[in-house]
């Protein structure tokens, strides 16, 4: 039944010195090796078996599993063995004998052989661990604290006097293994100054370390994330011990940490890079289910095409040997890789429709949202999934699951509401932070759209909810009284729910705070006034003061979220100058250790504010550095792959106008031409508006042009050209407006340099824009930096720019034809530059 291993008996043999009596039962189960010897030397031995003999028999049976790759254990023939039971009910009864180590090791292996955790020997184990907690050593609390997160119990008052003893006791503790195993077990419980605590001391043994010895760093990271603390020096020690280990890590491995830092948005160039690597050398060796799994999700979003064909090839012909957590992760890399391979993607939903009554309700919402986002075509396996999820829902008293289960069948057609959602989502309102809360809303609001009564009025019981959600977001943003917890509430709020009732509030709540603002928490509330695009001069103030007072304990990698703000909104503080320079000084020494897609952004924020240091510039534009920037980009997402692509582009285009004296050469012509065939150059209502009433200011339609391209690929709405009398010059030939498939009116664009021919003396190109509220920070009439770096650079470009705000052209005082009239003749005779107007006056 189970197979030999190939190692020599003589390895478990225990030889004992002088005339002590041999133990003949721990002698034979010594020199087992297989658990049918295991087995028979139990059955032989019943009456005999002494608490050692018991924990002995237990410890091998799981370590000869251990050894076996996963494919090839049998642990259900092992559990379900007469003599097991045996063995569990001796455990059971000879509980008070056993020694501490002896109990938690006995516990430890009867859970790896999967004995349920409501199992009476589990419970009593457990009880009597409890009991013994406080003379534990420390090695065998940090095992116990394993066994209790493997029965989920990581939220239990066990658990907090764990956490609670690792306090008291950390300074005692001097191996890496011990103190990186406590600190993911009792990471939801971990308080402020324990978490500083715990970082310090990990930091400390990580240097003493054998850096062989990868999983403790790995258990770190797993801490930082959990604790969502990104602590950068000890990410980055625990990322430099893990890249030296790349060699020896397997796939299931390296997919551990790529999760990892997946989920904390760390995109460790070299790491990936590497990961990559290891992954493409361990593709031919990846021929059963279980590694080809951990491959293809580590591996597939980070090749190209060819390669990813190969794996999705590779997936299909082992899909039946899936296991149903197996199939889900394949499913889920395949939504992140944009999978279109309608074959895999029926044969993996069948797969999972097999296997729905083995899924947690967590698992169930991230099937049924996966198939969405594959455009998955099977009704059945959708009407089954919204089953089981209505039940998951109606039994659920956890408010983030209550949360994440409305919103996924939020996502599923529906000829109508149940009244069982809409009586879930009521009752645990009250209860929600403001992530859920927003949720809520988002899907209050598809409910009210889908909802066919809605057309003649908004049902009462959308208006309740919608008041409960208004009142209870107010409520617990009055109630924040530390800054540190309200940016973990809100840093990743959006929508339209948030920013019409509570961003203001939240901005009222923050400024409240605002002496709690320290160099901790400066990036995040950065990031968090740059995402709303909210300009609030007296927090950016706040944040300027603090960097500048601690620039040498913020980290370098962070200097991007923390000017980033700055620049995005266009907003210089008191001390801009001093500001920017220490920003500049305090990373430019780690040019070399920062990600080349970060530098990138950081260089482009840098750009917006007209700040274009050299050493920065000159490291960007070297063969090498984009070298490195185009293999780091194959591996990252696709999203995040073109918007790198394209701040390189804005920043190449910022350095050729700004800086020619860095000689830096234009190389994206032939990507732009490629961008502009891609972009949607739809015209608005207020363009066309614009446009007609151009061609009346002007004297004729012809003496405007639409969509033109300026050198260096800058877009503009309208161009004209006055000479020097202020008189339009007309063009050769109009700008076409076209009606496209979709019945939008679109324009075709123009090349600036088919009609840049040499102007008549005084005469002055002028770029006419509409700028819509894209282009203004929020609540507020203040441009933001893009559009201010814009306007700068086509004035370099020699054009005269006009803008029409948003907010103007659409203002009651602009209600008639004849007021918009007014207001472009306004617009373009008025707002001349001075030599213009000088070179009129005199003629």
């Amino acid at each position: 039944m189970f197979r030999l291993r190939s190692f020599g008996v003589h390895s478990r043999r225990l030889f004992h010195s002088g005339a002590v009596t041999r133990d003949q039962v721990l002698d034979q189960l010594q020199v087992c090796s297989t658990e049918d010897q295991v087995f028979d030397v139990v059955g032989r031995n019943k009456a005999k078996l002494s608490a050692s003999h018991v924990g002995c028999a237990v410890g091998l049976l799981w370590q000869f599993q251990r050894e076996r790759p996963q494919m090839l254990r049998t642990v259900e023939l092992v559990r379900n063995h007469p003599q097991f039971l045996t063995l569990r009910v001796l455990a059971e009864n000879k509980i008070g004998l056993m020694d501490d180590v002896s109990v938690v090791d006995m516990l430890y292996d009867v859970l790896r052989l999967n004995v349920e955790q409501h199992d009476s020997l589990v419970q009593q184990l457990v009880t009597e661990a409890w009991n013994r907690l406080d003379r534990f050593q420390m090695p065998t609390l940090s095992k116990f604290a394993v066994c209790l997160s493997d029965q989920f119990l990581q939220n239990s008052p066990l658990m907090g006097q764990i956490t609670d003893i690792v306090s008291q006791r950390l300074n005692s503790i001097q191996d890496a293994r011990v103190l990186t195993t406590l600190m993911v077990s009792v990471s939801s419980l971990v308080s402020p100054p324990l978490r500083d605590a715990l970082i310090a001391k990990a930091d400390a043994l990580l240097d003493r370390m054998d850096p062989l010895h990868f999983n403790n760093p790995r258990r770190v990271v797993q801490f930082l994330r959990n604790i969502r603390h990104i602590h950068r020096p000890l990410l980055e020690k625990c990322n430099r011990i893990l890249l030296q280990n790349i060699p020896h890590l397997d796939a299931e491995h390296i997919s551990i940490v790529l999760g990892l830092y997946q989920s904390m948005q760390f995109n460790n160039c070299d790491f990936r890079l590497a990961a990559k690597r290891r992954l493409m050398e361990l593709m031919d060796n990846a021929a059963d289910p279980a590694t080809f799994t951990k491959l293809f999700a580590s591996l597939g979003p980070m090749v190209g095409q060819e390669i990813r064909e190969g794996l999705e090839s590779t997936a299909l012909l082992l899909a039946d040997e899936l296991n149903a957590h197996q199939a889900l992760g394949v499913l889920e890399t395949m939504e992140e890789m944009q999978c279109r391979n309608l074959q895999l993607i029926n044969k993996m939903a069948g797969i999972i429709f097999k296997n729905l009554e083995t899924y947690r309700a967590v698992e169930i919402a991230r099937i049924t949202q996966t198939l969405i986002l594959l455009h998955c075509q099977n009704p059945e396996i959708f009407s089954r999934l919204r089953i089981k999820l209505l039940h998951y829902l109606q039994a659920s008293v956890y408010p983030y699951e209550v949360t994440m289960l409305t919103r996924v069948l939020s996502m599923l057609p529906s000829p109508r509401l149940d009244e069982g959602v809409l009586s879930r989502v009521s009752a645990v309102i009250p209860q929600c932070n403001l992530n859920d809360l927003n949720t809520f809303a988002m899907v209050v609001a598809k409910w009210i759209r889908n909802d066919p009564s809605y057309r003649h009025n908004t049902p009462s019981r959308y208006v309740r909810l919608l008041q409960s959600l208004n009142r209870c977001g107010h409520e617990r943003l009055r109630q924040f009284d530390r800054l540190d917890v309200l940016l973990e509430e809100v840093k990743y709020l959006s929508g339209e729910w948030f920013e019409e009732m509570l961003l203001e509030e939240s901005m009222v709540t923050t400024r409240r705070l605002i002496d709690q603002i320290s160099w901790t928490n400066v990036p995040e509330l950065a990031v968090y006034l740059t995402r709303t695009n909210y300009r609030c001069d007296t927090l950016l103030d706040r944040i300027a003061a603090v960097t500048i007072a601690n620039i040498d304990k913020i980290h370098y990698s962070a200097t991007y979220a923390t000017l980033l703000p700055f620049a995005v909104l266009d907003y210089d503080p008191p001390t801009a100058e001093e500001f920017f320079d220490v920003c500049v000084q305090h990373f430019t020494p780690y040019i070399s250790s920062l990600d080349p897609h970060l530098l990138v952004l950081l260089a482009y924020a840098l750009a917006m504010a007209d700040y274009f240091p050299e050493d920065v510039i000159r490291e960007i534009f070297t063969v090498d550095f984009l070298a490195k920037l185009d293999a780091q980009l194959e591996t990252l997402s696709d999203a995040l792959n073109m918007r790198v692509r394209l701040r390189l582009m804005e920043l190449n285009r910022a350095v050729c106008l700004e800086c020619p004296e860095f000689q830096v050469p234009w190389f994206h012509e032939r990507y732009c031409a490629q961008l502009q065939k891609r972009v949607n150059s739809s015209v608005s209502a207020a363009q066309q508006q614009i446009h007609k009433m151009l061609g009346d200011v002007l004297g004729s339609i012809g003496c405007a042009r639409v969509g033109v391209l300026t050198p260096y690929f800058y877009s503009v709405d309208f161009e004209f050209v006055l000479d020097r009398h202020l008189r339009p010059i007309p063009y050769s030939e109009p700008s076409p407006l076209h009606i496209g498939e979709n019945g939008k009116v679109r324009w075709e664009s123009k090349s600036a340099d088919r009609e840049r021919a040499e102007l008549p003396p005084g005469a002055r190109r002028v770029t006419l824009d509409f700028l819509d509220s894209k282009s203004f920070c929020r609540t507020s009439r203040q441009m933001k930096g893009e559009a201010v770096m814009r306007k700068r650079h086509l004035e370099i470009l020699g054009y005269h720019v006009l803008q029409i705000p948003h907010f103007e052209w659409n203002s009651m005082e602009l209600s008639t034809p004849d007021a918009w009239r007014d207001y472009l003749r306004k617009k373009i005779f008025s707002e001349l530059p001075l030599d213009l107007i000088y070179s009129k006056t005199s003629d």
